[in-house]
């Protein structure tokens, strides 16, 4: 008993607070390249431009079929060799963008083909192009209709981000295993201490999901 109230101290708390920051940095910002950019090659492989779109569905299969460790590590160890060498932050920000990007690709593009036909050809027969169509009533339906797969994904990329580790990103696991590297008794109330951070952004996530797919129904 005294092992777990000496490993909640709050130099131990805090220093979990630290790496709990970087998790949810990292999150938020590969959440929001990822969306973009899997907009951009979901909407590519929905309109089917010749070879251009099957090159892109080659790379998001690619993409889809390696490990996220794998990548993560090529980002860091392997980008060097080819004269770039970016710093923790921004080489896991770069390779969970990447991974995610590809799952999102599959999922906004289903989510474009879910809309009925009609609704672009109702859009055109009023005189909208065809991209005036796809981002002014298309993609507004697509995006409603894609909120819980996109939660899901998002929540998923959250939880990854404890296999960057293996570069030594500075998040909540890592700071957790720092913590209970010093005094093995504290590796029970460190993972009981992760598995309650998770589980509230995690959670908290969700409920926000919700809250705004009702208002938008």
């Amino acid at each position: 008993m005294k092992s777990f109230i000496d490993a909640y101290s709050w130099i131990n708390l805090r220093y979990l607070l630290e790496g709990l920051w970087v998790t949810v940095e990292v999150s938020v910002l590969s959440v929001i390249f990822s969306f973009i950019l899997g907009s951009v090659l979901g909407i590519i492989r929905y309109t089917k431009i010749k070879y251009f779109s099957a090159i892109v569905g080659f790379l998001i299969d690619l993409v889809r079929n390696l490990p996220l460790l794998l990548i993560i590590f090529f980002t860091y160890f392997g980008l060097p060799n080819f004269g770039f060498k970016p710093a923790i932050i921004p080489a896991t920000i770069l390779a969970m963008t990447i991974f995610e990007s590809a799952m999102l690709a599959e999922i906004i593009r289903s989510g474009i083909q879910a809309v009925p036909s009609g609704q672009m050809e109702g859009a055109r027969a009023n005189g909208l192009t065809y991209w005036q169509a796809m981002f002014q009533i298309i993609l507004p339906q697509a995006y409603k209709k894609m909120i819980p797969a996109l939660v899901s994904q998002f929540i998923s990329l959250i939880k990854d981000t404890s296999l960057a580790t293996i570069i030594v990103l500075p998040d909540l696991t890592y700071h957790a295993q720092i913590i209970y590297g010093q005094n093995a008794n504290y590796i029970i109330p460190m993972f009981l201490a992760l598995a309650v951070m998770y589980f509230i952004v995690c959670y908290g996530l969700s409920v926000l999901a919700n809250y705004i797919d009702r208002r938008l129904a």
